[in-house]
């Protein structure tokens, strides 16, 4: 069993401690604006074009991933308390939700440019944006929360910063199958990218990374108080529409065999 006692702040000057958590949502949106401007480069489009994409997407992240931890998990605490909604700095952000939020802030961004296909750049964003949640949950780690279920498996993690109990890394789970599912859907677009029809990788990264999500929220402890005695607790209940929504996008019809 490991004993895990790591300070989530990585360094500490005069009250100023960055968090490896804020480090991994940084590490993927470097790799996320390099990837997606090396593509948008090469077809013509400008360093502002990139420069907007990323800023739109960056606050779309943010904004989605908060109202969906605010809306989804403690929605009647914070309707009653809506300024809370603002304090980002307290915690409190939903993968859901994030992804969310960068499919309406690429939608928003292409409703101004015009001239880029919707799905071209859903496509192009889907592995960066899981990689970038593989990340963020190596920060999760690193902050000791969204923790596993009691285990007395060989690998299993000690929190000592919540309790002494031994518990499954959910968290490793969860960054490692985000990972693969990432590397693939990498791997897939550098190859069938002028083959495929649009919307067809996000629609795999959707299917692959929350049906990923699906079977590690089996691992975790739940998030919140209503979730006790549910079936399916939250994070499954929000995976499947999104599957769905992937399996529509791999399977469209209208545009098989040619490129929209």
């Amino acid at each position: 069993m490991i004993h895990w006692n790591v300070d989530p702040e990585i360094f500490n000057i005069a009250g100023f401690g960055p968090r490896y958590y804020g480090l991994a949502f940084v590490l993927g949106f470097i790799i996320a604006e390099r990837y997606i401007g090396k593509f948008l480069l090469r077809d013509g489009y400008t360093a502002q074009d990139v420069s907007k994409l990323f800023t739109f997407s960056l606050f779309g992240t943010i904004i989605g991933a908060r109202l969906g931890h605010c809306l989804f998990y403690e929605p009647g605490y914070y309707l009653s308390n809506p300024l809370l909604i603002l304090k980002v700095w307290e915690g409190g952000l939903a993968s859901h939700g994030g992804f969310l939020g960068v499919m309406i802030s690429i939608w928003l961004f292409n409703r101004k440019v015009k001239r880029i296909s919707y799905l071209y750049l859903l496509d192009l964003a889907a592995a960066p944006a899981l990689l970038t949640g593989s990340f963020i949950r190596i920060g999760n780690l690193m902050n000791s929360e969204i923790l596993g279920h009691p285990s007395n498996v060989s690998w299993a993690f000690i929190f000592e910063r919540v309790d002494n109990i031994p518990r499954h890394p959910a968290q490793i789970y969860e960054s490692f199958g985000y990972f693969c599912v990432s590397m693939l859907v990498f791997y897939l677009y550098s190859k069938y990218e002028k083959v495929w029809p649009h919307g067809r990788f996000v629609g795999i990264t959707l299917v692959l990374g929350m049906s990923w999500r699906f079977f590690t929220e089996f691992f975790k402890d739940n998030q919140v108080a209503f979730e006790q005695g549910m079936t399916l607790n939250m994070g499954q209940l929000l995976s499947i529409p999104m599957i769905l929504i992937g399996l529509a996008l791999i399977y469209q019809k209208q545009f098989l065999g040619k490129k929209n």
